[in-house]
């Protein structure tokens, strides 16, 4: 199935982004209306199907030709997780961009109810408490398919215990569109 005009032009602004940090030739761009509208995207690196890099915006406050570069550079060479991407692993890293719908909250008097609340594999899901904030795209449900699970998952990377619960704690879903190189 071919790719449509928008996933195309995201993906190439995405590999843009990280070779032009390696002084490499630069694809051209088609032009498309939503590339000036602002827009929060996420980039996500692969490597053999496991992740290599992951850095987001929650928030749309840039264009989305901007959130994808940065997003595409910061997964490439800041994501804490991992060293910066090197040139010689370009040609076996994958891009996946995903673009974010607006958040909107859960509300729950539980966190059984929260669960019970959530969609697996349509939901992304940020939770935050106090200072702490973490997410999920709806891509993560692939490898934590269990509503449970995800979720102790999601609280442990916000820092906070896996059986962690407070009436405090706010949670948000939202809806991406995605695109993958082949």
């Amino acid at each position: 199935m071919p790719i449509d005009p928008l996933g195309f032009a995201l993906l190439t602004i995405a590999r843009n982004a990280i070779e032009r940090n390696f002084g490499l030739e630069q694809r051209t761009v088609t032009p498309h209306p939503e590339l000036s509208h602002p827009a929060a995207t996420f980039v996500t690196l692969t490597q053999g199907g496991q992740l290599r890099g992951c850095i987001g915006s929650l928030e749309a406050y840039r264009p989305l030709a901007s959130d994808v570069a940065e997003n595409a550079l910061a997964a490439a060479f800041r994501d804490p997780r991992f060293p910066a991407l090197a040139s010689d692993e370009l040609t076996r890293t994958r891009v996946e961009v995903s673009l974010l719908e607006k958040p909107e909250a859960i509300d729950s008097a539980d966190e059984a109810d929260a669960i019970a609340r959530l969609q697996p594999g349509i939901d992304g899901l940020i939770l935050t408490h106090g200072s702490r904030r973490a997410t999920f795209l709806p891509q993560v449900w692939e490898s934590l398919p269990d509503p449970r699970r995800f979720m102790a998952q999601l609280k442990l990377k916000a820092g906070l215990a896996a059986d962690f619960w407070d009436a405090d704690v706010k949670l948000a879903r939202y809806g991406v569109q995605k695109w993958k190189e082949t």
